[in-house]
């Protein structure tokens, strides 16, 4: 089971296909595909090749995360020299090279994942009798369903319309099907309900079948461990569900969905689902990190990670981008750390500020970089359990999101600060009570503490229709810019 978490070598020829065209992603021959899930590992093993090809550095293995994504948050500072490009998606200029590559790459993989994910779905009625175990079935096909949902509500996300008093409308390609016809394309609310479908298809497999029902995230990251942890399985693949789609992951994702639709009442009761979530044992089924991960140096908080990746690969595609040695070094200034990202709260007590090396650099600067993805040496002899359960994590959804959530949702001024203040002790911060005037400040301050180098930050400003961004100094911030243009090799119902 651990080729889930560490470096995987089954590899999919016909899943990561290089064709131009992301709709003609399937095996090469319909022998190749019967053959392939003739047994349950085929099945498995095809999921496990979604989850490879989201660790893709073209994905959340550093573009979706840590570089693209985040310049076009106006994040990070560089020596302008080596990053002529990259400022191009500073500057909104989608119709240069590199942002219009960049597009068409996440496009086009994200497509390809959603094929993969429907390739496995038309396979699971047809050969119903290969997985034996129904609950083992059935999470196979939730992951697939949840797959699905998760690449279009990114493509959404990304390449959608803003979600709030929209005057540019787009629409957008829905693939339920493995087929060579052409794929519908959904106004902006259809396309929602469609991924509102998939996540409620998934969450009814999962019912109940979910081993987070019986036991903890952190009991099934080391179920494995029988000295210290009493977890009874009846198949390894029912481990690692924090590096899974699960059910909380289905509430967390329409939390943050309903959130960014709009509809406050229903993303609150998904995220206070999450938040408030219990196993038969009535343990917590997670709880936010407090200082238990910073004392560990894991900075990427792996313990309140709903849903994240294990990427063996972190260290050379991305922990090098903020190294002294690198030439296109990303880092902060001392005043963006200290006066914007921890604008009215000192950097002394909040552990957040943990996450951040602060030291000087080797000019006597103090050019602030994350350690969020920072590796253990070959001198740390980490186990490798732990280094791929706890160091080599790419958090997808984390519990701290639902808190913002619920905090932002939340109908009552006491109850947004009953949640404000359980969350900021998380943090080591003794929270003031917010004023209804100061709430939305201090949630926009937070995402951006929170999710620095994790990709959330744009999404955060499109939702809000922001037009002053942080460190945007030039010009305001148009809905023009918050939309990703399609790649032009697609066909493209919005040029009709």
């Amino acid at each position: 089971m651990r080729n889930i978490l560490i470096c995987v070598t089954f590899f999919l020829a016909w899943s990561l296909s290089s064709c131009n065209d992301w709709l003609d992603v399937k095996p090469e021959t319909e022998k190749d595909e019967k053959e392939m899930f003739d047994s349950p590992n085929g099945f498995k093993n095809a999921l496990t090749a979604c989850y490879i090809k989201m660790n893709s550095v073209n994905l959340y293995g550093k573009r979706l995360t840590v570089t693209d994504i985040e310049f076009m948050a106006q994040h990070w500072t560089w020596s302008e020299s080596n990053y002529r490009n990259e400022r191009k998606l500073k500057d909104f200029n989608y119709e240069e090279d590199y942002p219009k590559d960049f597009f068409s790459t996440v496009y086009g993989e994200l497509y390809n994942i959603i094929v993969q994910a429907n390739i496995i779905l038309k396979n699971i009625p047809e050969k119903k009798e290969v997985i034996v175990n129904e609950d083992v079935r059935a999470l196979v096909e939730g992951e697939a369903l949840a797959i699905r949902a998760f690449c279009h509500m990114e493509i959404l996300r990304l390449f959608g319309q803003i979600p709030q008093n929209a005057t540019k409308q787009v629409s957008l390609p829905y693939a339920k099907t493995v087929s060579t016809e052409a794929i519908p394309y959904y106004a902006f609310s259809d396309f929602v309900n469609l991924i509102v479908q998939d996540i409620d298809a998934a969450e009814a497999l999962f019912k109940d079948r979910d081993p987070l029902f019986e036991y903890t995230y952190e009991e099934l990251d080391n179920f494995s461990n029988t000295k210290e942890y009493d977890v009874t399985l009846d198949d390894d693949f029912l481990g690692y569900r924090r590096f899974r789609f699960n059910y909380y992951a289905m509430k967390a994702m329409k939390a943050r969905l309903y959130m960014y639709t709009g509809d406050k009442g229903k993303a609150y009761a998904a995220a206070m689902e999450v938040i408030n979530a219990v196993n038969k044992k009535g343990n917590k089924v997670l709880t936010l990190a407090g200082t238990a991960d910073m004392n560990k140096k894991n900075y990427a908080l792996p313990s309140e990670c709903i849903l994240a990746l294990s990427n063996y690969e972190l260290e050379k595609n991305v922990t090098e981008l903020f190294r002294d040695s690198n030439p296109l070094k990303l880092y902060l200034t001392d005043k963006q750390f200290t006066q914007d990202i921890f604008a009215g709260q000192s950097t002394s007590i909040n552990n957040r500020a943990q996450v951040w090396n602060t030291d000087p650099d080797n000019q006597g600067n103090i050019k602030p970089t994350p350690r969020k993805y920072n590796q253990p040496t070959i001198d740390d002899n980490t186990d490798i359990g732990e280094l791929a359960s706890q160091k080599q994590v790419i958090p997808l959804i984390r519990l701290s999101e639902m808190y913002l959530i619920a905090i932002e949702s939340a109908t009552s001024l006491s109850d947004v600060n009953s949640l404000y203040t359980e969350y900021m002790r998380a943090r080591g911060v003794a929270a003031n009570p917010l004023t209804e005037e100061q709430v939305m400040t201090e949630i926009v301050r937070e995402y951006r503490r929170e999710f620095f180098a994790e990709g959330q930050m744009f999404y955060i400003y499109k939702r809000l229709g922001t037009k002053n961004m942080l460190w945007k100094t030039d010009r305001e911030v148009g809905e023009q810019d918050y939309v990703a243009p399609l790649p032009t090799t697609e066909y493209n119902a919005n040029q009709k």
